[in-house]
């Protein structure tokens, strides 16, 4: 029996030591991300041109947000611009403040999007409907829980030509209003500042590709040959299918950080947070349901696993060097789960430190949701979102993985 024991605790340490250095090899990521990613604002322009720029802005029951967002695209220093304002089928106020701010505005064009059609998700439609209505040469896509910076537009622009760029994408502040959505944030947005960081979407040689759906410019070309939100009709998170498909028909494309000039709402309370979760997990379970369960299980270990193996290890009577490396290696696994939250919360998200200290909770929270997902994705037909029933058959690409 005590050897039984001993080769479980002996496994156990493996284990934890494997968690260890995916830990130290991301916490690594996370510090290089910091340091070498480029921003908005912080670039040699060579611009001289001033192309018409389209903002395309779907908007699905956002009475609460959509009236700051058109102040803050109202209030840009870029002149040659328009913004196309998408009501979908909103059943609050927004259409009706979308058609208020268009009276007041030559620049604000509003569009009731005609009905969706099967086989699309809303947004994507919305965008759609909004691209065929743009005028300009570069389209710029956000969403209506978003603010930007007065000058974000100019940045944008110049920043797009005097880089030859296809197409554009910068990182956000992320807001957080309820205690889980900020404790679960820091957890998540790991994988964001590591796998999805800029240096390496902005690698030619890495085929990792992604666009913040808060912000992204691109050229009108680009887009159409890319074929559009149409041909990512299907996917729950289009903002990264369409990013995939920039990278992989050729074109340059680049991540900057741009958290001090745009804010965009995560989650807006714990039952969106929930949706959010079980929303990354769904496209990874219908392109391939062992990627699925891997990374499930895969985000299980690292994110909360080596918590309780610590809690036990230190209360176990049984003093073995079995059980003392068990609790070494579950307690250098846990500090540096501390350690990555303490970067993630402080230097990467902008949120108060004691966030940090929620780390096994928040990851917790995390691994609970990844887990609905799955269950959701295994047992049901179809998915709800923003209002929506979406079938699920049709959607067998995956949009991100962790």
């Amino acid at each position: 029996m005590e050897i039984i024991f001993d080769f479980f605790n002996y496994v156990l340490t493996a284990i934890l030591i494997g968690i260890s250095g995916a830990w130290l090899f991301l916490i690594k990521s996370m510090i290089d991300s910091i340091k070498l990613s480029p921003y908005l604002d912080k670039f040699e322009n060579t611009c001289k041109s001033s192309p018409k720029v389209s903002i395309i802005l779907p908007a699905r029951n956002e009475e609460e947000f959509i009236g700051k967002c058109l102040d803050s695209l109202l209030e840009q220093d870029y002149e040659n611009y328009e913004i196309i304002v998408i009501d979908d089928s909103s059943d609050d106020s927004t259409e009706k403040i979308i058609s208020e701010y268009a009276e007041k505005n030559s620049k604000v064009i509003h569009i009731s999007a005609n009905p969706k059609p099967e086989g699309w998700m809303g947004k994507n439609w919305a965008c759609m409907e909004g691209y065929r209505k743009a005028t300009g040469e570069l389209l710029l896509f956000t969403d209506a829980d978003t603010k930007h910076s007065k000058n974000v537009i100019s940045l944008a622009v110049a920043h797009l030509i005097s880089f030859n760029l296809d197409a554009l994408t910068a990182i956000p502040k992320m807001l957080t209003f309820d205690f889980w959505t900020k404790i679960s944030l820091p957890m998540i947005s790991t994988f964001l500042h590591t796998k999805f960081s800029a240096l390496n979407v902005n690698n030619p040689s890495k085929k990792t590709a992604y666009f913040f759906g808060s912000f992204f410019i691109m050229k009108k070309k680009t887009y159409e040959k890319i074929g559009m939100h149409e041909g990512v009709k299907h996917e729950i998170i289009e903002d990264g299918a369409l990013g995939r498909k920039v990278k992989e028909s050729g074109y340059k494309m680049k991540i900057v950080r741009g958290e001090h000039l745009i804010d965009a709402v995560w989650a807006r309370d714990k039952i969106t947070l929930w949706n959010a979760l079980k929303r990354l997990m769904i496209p990874l379970y219908l392109q391939s349901e062992k990627i699925a369960i891997g990374s499930f299980f895969a985000t299980l270990f690292l994110l909360f696993i080596p918590f309780p193996i610590f809690a036990t290890s230190v209360v176990l009577p049984v003093e073995t060097i079995s059980v003392k490396m068990l609790c070494v290696t579950a307690a250098l696994a846990s500090f540096l789960i501390y350690v990555a939250a303490v970067i993630e919360t402080k230097f990467l998200l902008g949120m108060k430190l004691i966030y940090a200290l929620f780390a096994p909770l928040g990851g917790l929270v995390v691994v609970l949701g990844f887990l609905s997902g799955l269950l959701q994705a295994k047992k049901s037909s179809s998915i709800s979102w923003r209002g929506r029933n979406y079938s699920m058959k049709d959607h067998t690409q995956s949009s991100i993985s962790v």
